[in-house]
């Protein structure tokens, strides 16, 4: 799914009208049917509503679906801000049809705030702005927000929370944005859905489709992208019958020191289960025992050190995988130089190796076009330095990717995945259970399994992160967000798959 900007949706809604052929009202009534349908099917009419609107196209949406709610005997009170006296001709058509349905339930908001008894008990549906504002809100609409912030009641917000821009909120100020408890956005997420420094305004939030031109769809290009089931399922591979364990590559995992071999054993476990036909793991000696034990089916080299790896040989397997739990001991940042310097194909970085990567950042410039780099927020700030938003973050990102000509995958909720040309695919699947100890350890062993296989860097990269996610949910479904853990993740791996398949 493509994620347009705000400017971008506007040409979309224009080209939409243009060759559906369908006017705009229209178009603002199809969108208000589809918010209201979603509303409807969560919300009684025995409670109490009120529904803001703002002068633009949002309020016009707003005023729209109140007009359908009343007709549905839901009791509203609705308030219009128009501070200007200047309101889209949507908004006032929708006006006028509103009023002859409830006109002793209509406010208009121009120059003070009226008392308004909003509760906790109450529901509101805001509809004051939508995301083509491009700076902060401030005086009486600020003054709106913060009351209906302060009054508890649960916020639906219609396309996205009013104050919050829909791409770079740097220099927004967070008291001016509504706090949705819902959000039903149409067409497509917005960017700033993804970023999670604004999580406390979005709430749950749901895509509504509301029909706009696939051509239009098509041909308008976006760096940013949205990585749901129907993307990933093409990628996987139907195997051949006759195939044998060679046809699906030799991967190695140089992983674990003392303390830390459980990395190993999670990498090595994901690794074999994501169906790599063989699998050695370098490990130091203390590791020996442990993970023969472990991961009976996976292979072991061990390293001439007892506690840390320490000299690393990848040039005969299909794919390399390193970082999980190496510990970052001189002797082991040499190692990784040397794979750095001899290797010829794409490499997995994780956890440790990117630590010392950070600490060498000259070795930057050794990373073999088309690795795959998986860091979390604390990995990748280390890498290049502290963001002062999840937006600059991901700038740095999408720049970083560029520059190594490799696969960043920044991980968190909606993992985004950096691709050599700029784009970022953010991820549908996975969910806060996962937040655990070795989940990324996981993440690993699927990746290198997949290269091992001959996947492209780039299927292996969205494909591995989509199911690791899939996997995730499988396992929470099943135990619980709370209770799950890592192995959960490999367990669910196969279920996974066959989600995908049928």
């Amino acid at each position: 799914m493509k994620i347009f900007t705000t400017s971008q949706m506007r040409q979309l809604d224009q080209y939409t009208c243009c060759f559906e052929p369908i006017d705009s009202l229209s178009l603002m009534e199809r969108a208000s049917q589809k918010f209201t349908e979603a509303f409807v099917h969560e919300v009684s009419p025995d409670r109490r509503i009120f529904v803001f609107a703002g002068p633009g196209n949002n309020g016009g949406d707003a005023l729209a679906i109140a007009r359908l709610l009343a007709a549905r005997n839901y009791f509203l009170e609705v308030y219009l801000f128009d501070s200007k006296d200047k309101l889209s001709i949507e908004c006032k058509i929708n006006k006028t049809q509103l009023l002859s349905l409830i006109p002793t339930h209509f406010f208009e908001i121009s120059t003070k705030l009226p008392f308004i008894d909003i509760n906790v008990n109450d529901i509101v549906i805001d509809g004051l702005w939508g995301s083509g504002l491009n700076k902060p809100i401030t005086g009486l609409a600020a003054d709106l927000i913060r009351l209906i912030n302060q009054s508890g009641a649960k916020v639906y917000a219609i396309d996205i929370p009013s104050g919050l821009q829909g791409e770079n909120n740097d220099e927004n100020m967070p008291s001016s944005i509504i706090k949705a408890f819902r959000t039903f956005t149409f067409h497509s997420p917005k960017l700033a859905f993804l970023l999670p420094d604004n999580a406390p305004y979005l709430g749950d939030w749901t895509v509504l489709d509301i029909g706009l031109h696939p051509e239009g769809v098509r041909q308008l290009q976006t760096p940013f992208y949205f990585t749901e089931k129907e993307d990933v399922r093409p990628m996987i591979r139907q195997r051949n019958r006759f195939a044998y364990k060679n046809n699906f590559g030799h991967a190695l995992l140089a992983a674990g020191s003392r303390g830390k071999i459980g990395a190993a054993v999670l990498a090595a476990k994901a690794c074999l289960k994501i169906g790599a036909g063989l699998v050695t793991v370098h490990l130091p000696a203390c590791g020996e025992i442990i993970v023969q034990t472990a991961v009976p089916e996976a292979m072991i080299k061990i390293d001439k050190e007892k506690d840390c790896i320490s000299d690393v040989e990848p040039e005969s397997f299909s794919s390399v995988g390193i970082g999980p739990g190496i510990g970052t001991s001189l002797s082991t940042q040499l190692a990784l130089e040397k794979i750095l310097r001899q290797s010829k194909k794409p490499l997995i970085l994780d956890a440790d190796a990117l630590n010392i990567i950070s600490q060498r950042r000259e070795w930057m410039k050794l990373i073999p076009e088309n690795s795959i780099l998986t860091p979390h927020v604390g990995e990748f700030d280390r890498l290049v330095g502290k963001s002062s938003s999840a937006y600059e973050r991901l700038e740095k990102a999408r720049m970083l990717a560029t520059e190594l000509s490799s696969i960043l995958i920044l991980k968190g909720a909606f993992t985004a995945v950096c691709l050599l040309d700029g784009t970022v695919h953010f991820n549908s699947s996975g969910n806060p259970g996962m937040a655990t100890a070795g989940s990324g350890d996981v993440l690993t062993g699927i990746l290198t399994g997949l290269l091992a296989q001959s996947y492209a860097p780039e299927e292996a990269a969205l494909l591995g992160v989509f199911l690791h996610g899939r996997a995730g949910d499988k396992a929470a479904e099943k135990l619980s967000q709370q209770s799950l853990i890592a192995g959960d993740i490999i367990d669910h791996l196969g279920e996974s798959f066959v989600n995908l398949t049928i």
